[in-house]
C-alpha cells in the first residue's frame, strides 16, 4: 500500500475547497503571472487576494519570486498530482458502483401510476 504525506493531502485539499483559489490556480495554468495580474479579474481586494495566494502557498500549489517590486506566482502541480493518485485509488471502487447501479437500472421496468389514485385526482367528495 502506498503511503501519502496526509499533511499535504489535507492542506491540498483543503485549499482546493475555494472557488477562489481554484480561480486562481486556473488562471495560473495558462502562465505565470504577477500578483496585480491575478487579482484583476476578481471583485475583491489585493489583501484578500494575498490571503488565497498564502493557503495556495502553504499547500505547495504556488511558487512565488519576486522581482524589483513585482511578484510573480507559478503554479506547482505536486500536490496536485499526490491528490489524484490518493483519488484514483477509489477510482475503481466507484465505477464498480456505478456500473452495478447502471446495470440495475436498466433491468428495472419503469414505475406505473395506481391506477386508483389516478382516478381519484381531481374529484371531491361532497
Amino acid at each position: 500500500m502506498v503511503k501519502y504525506n496526509e499533511a499535504l493531502l489535507d492542506r491540498t485539499f483543503a485549499a482546493l475547497s475555494d472557488p477562489t483559489r481554484r480561480a486562481l490556480l486556473a488562471r495560473l495554468s495558462e502562465r505565470e503571472l504577477s500578483v496585480s495580474e491575478l487579482a484583476e479579474p476578481f471583485a475583491m481586494s489585493l489583501p484578500a487576494v494575498m490571503k488565497h495566494l498564502d493557503v495556495l502557498s502553504g499547500a505547495g500549489l504556488i511558487t512565488r519570486s519576486k522581482t524589483g517590486r513585482t511578484v510573480a506566482c507559478r503554479l506547482c502541480a505536486g500536490p496536485m498530482e499526490e491528490a489524484l493518485e490518493w483519488l484514483g485509488r477509489y477510482q475503481h471502487f466507484w465505477s464498480e458502483s456505478l456500473d452495478r447501479l447502471a446495470a440495475l437500472v436498466e433491468e428495472a421496468p419503469a414505475p406505473r401510476a395506481p391506477r386508483a389514485a389516478a382516478r381519484g385526482r381531481g374529484r371531491r367528495k361532497k
